[in-house]
């Protein structure tokens, strides 16, 4: 049993036969009762509570309270005891009453007071730490645009089983596996599938999904496109990926036959060799002539679409480094004179960017190699277009994150750490090449930096654990990811300490929903305005979105801006920000109310 559940509207019929092998109540409960069941679950289950209460504002909380306790749907005897107390309530939605908060149908403006430090040094050596208050006012607007995605490597596996799965969701799609019916969800997706505290109420903590903070996107309400450099339609395309359950994708095929890739940019210079064969649907021309068909792509799926807003990001292929080239690509007009020149140093991700840019969309790159080389990084910081990167951090990494924060902050010192992976799919054949493997190294080896480097009292200046990462191509495993991982680390009087991990990941059905919240998150991003005490305006956030850095591995920053790879930090970021848009405090944990 989970802490707490709340029961999902949409409504997913179950046929008599497959009902009666629902014999708990379990996380799929939610999912598989309609609204028209809600009463004979209730019935069926006395333990289980469904609270409405009517607060002064004009908006219902629905809230529900699941006991720690297993329930069944069946009659339970007569308990010799009450059952225990709930352990939390999950909150539909909420809104704040507060001077500091208006809402209007336009916008929820927020005055909000931002508590931080100011250091200063003395002429003795000694420094000084000075608590300092700032007043922002936070805008967010209310109303969600119809969203359209356009995706470089729609095609590929990460990019069917993303459309997939949204498609599944949307339709109410559910299929029969040998461990019986399964139905579709957004496990995996920070916005959809986690929640965030916003207080106690009679003593139970109250939570609400991420993404009821503040208005965004649903995903259901998302329209795809994009390009892959092969033209296979999206349901072959699915198949040759093995990523989904076979009747599942049965189901989706006539949602996704009709769906095919636009041509894309392919460049033999920047992947491996190995991928040449499946390059039978690209565009030609010289590297401006490129980026032109790409504007006009871009403009006629937004005009064709009906979409209000576009967001692009990068699934496709890792592509080797660019090299850095004075006169080339440092600088934004040395860039764009580069690709009048057809200089062959252009990557197909950085033409993909630079014509994401002029056309005003967000984006994002999910692979490790330098896109955004410091002429691209100018050229959206001059235009106000959002950019954020790089890699997806879905499976070993993310444990990484986790991992060397906790033993770093616990007073251990990680002295080795090794990481070791193979794949079979075809981003495992591509990083086969050296060169594109190099890429995948640099993003995966940078993940430490920060938690190494927070704590002197561990490490001298310069020191750093060793540090090695392997990334193997096997065929068989496909789309199922190995990663293995050794940390050892210093410990108490010169003792040892080794953990060992073996992890599987599904590597597209971790990265899908990241997918999902990078696109959703960016657009959010493009809604709030900020105005600090004692500037004129409104404006938007820097363009280089550091407020992605959760999902990252290798977080693109301003130029000056720390870079934070530790993941509870990088989602405290995230979450104190979008609470601040609602005049929510930040989450402190101290709970004096308790103490």
């Amino acid at each position: 049993p989970t802490p707490h559940r709340r029961l999902d509207p949409q409504t997913l019929q179950l046929s008599d036969r497959r009902a009666h092998s629902i014999a708990t109540l379990s996380p799929h409960l939610a999912a598989s009762l309609s609204r028209s069941r809600i009463g004979a679950a209730i019935e069926a289950a006395p333990t289980l509570r469904l609270i409405t209460r009517r607060p002064s504002s004009s908006k219902q909380l629905s809230l529900l309270r699941v006991p720690r306790a297993p329930c069944t749907l069946r009659r339970p005897r007569p308990a010799r005891s009450p059952p225990p107390p709930a352990a939390a309530m999950l909150l539909d939605s909420f809104e704040v009453q507060s001077p500091n908060v208006t809402y209007t149908p336009e916008a929820i403006v927020s005055d909000y007071e931002y508590r931080t430090t100011a250091l200063e040094r003395g002429q003795d050596g000694k420094f000084v730490v000075r608590p300092e208050t700032q007043k922002y006012m936070f805008k967010t607007q209310r109303s969600v645009p119809k969203l359209g995605v356009m995706l470089v490597g729609l095609g590929g596996n990460n990019g069917t089983t993303l459309v997939g799965g949204v498609l599944a969701n949307k339709h109410g799609i559910t299929w029969m596996t040998k461990e019986g019916v399964k139905a579709p969800n957004f496990y995996g997706s920070l916005t959809q599938a986690s929640t965030l505290r916003v207080g106690n109420y009679e003593g139970e903590e109250v939570y609400v999904p991420f993404k009821g903070l503040v208005p965004m996107v649903e995903p259901n309400d998302i329209v795809f496109g994009g390009w892959d450099i092969s033209g296979m339609n999206m349901a072959d395309a699915m198949e040759r990926a093995k990523v989904l359950d076979w009747e599942l994708q049965q189901q989706l095929v006539p949602y996704m036959k009709d769906m095919t890739p636009l041509p894309g940019i392919y460049d033999p210079l920047f992947i491996a060799a190995n991928q040449e064969s499946r390059a039978t649907n690209i565009i030609k021309g010289t590297k401006s002539e490129q980026v032109a068909v790409v504007r006009q792509q871009i403009r006629d799926f937004k005009a064709s679409s009906g979409v209000d807003k576009v967001v692009i990001l990068w699934t496709a292929n890792t592509e080797r480094y660019s090299q850095l080239i004075d006169g080339l690509n440092d600088t934004a007009d040395n860039l764009l004179a580069a690709i009048e020149r057809d200089e062959a140093e252009v990557s197909p991700s950085t033409l993909y960017a630079v014509a994401a840019v002029q056309e005003g969309v967000p984006f994002v790159n999910g692979s490790p190699q330098n896109t955004f080389v410091p002429g691209m990084i100018e050229m959206a910081v001059r235009s106000n277009v959002l950019i954020g990167g790089d890699d997806f951090k879905s499976g070993q990494t993310k444990l990484k994150s986790v991992l060397v924060d906790y033993l770093v902050g616990a007073g251990l010192k990680p002295v080795s750490i090794v990481s070791y992976n193979h794949l079979g799919n075809n981003d495992g054949m591509n990083l086969s090449a050296p060169q594109t493997f190099r890429s995948k190294e640099i993003s995966k080896s940078n993940v430490v930096d920060d938690m190494v480097e927070s704590n002197s009292l561990l490490y001298a200046p310069g020191e750093h654990p060793d540090h090695c990462v392997v990334i193997k191509y096997v065929p068989y495993v496909g789309d199922s990811k190995r990663a293995m991982d050794e940390y050892t680390s210093e410990i108490f009087m010169n003792g040892k300490n080794t953990l060992v991990i073996h992890n599987t990941c599904e590597d597209s059905l971790l990265a899908a929903p990241i997918i999902l919240d990078l696109v959703l998150i960016t657009e959010l991003i493009t809604r709030i305005e900020l105005q600090k005490e004692g500037e004129p305006d409104f404006h938007g956030f820097h363009p280089v979105s550091v407020l992605l850095s959760y999902l990252t591995k290798a977080p693109l920053v301003p130029a000056g801006t720390p870079v934070i790879n530790a993941l509870g930090k990088q989602r405290a970021m995230l979450e104190n920000v979008l609470r601040a848009c609602v005049g929510l405090a930040p989450e402190s944990n101290m709970m004096m109310e308790f103490k």
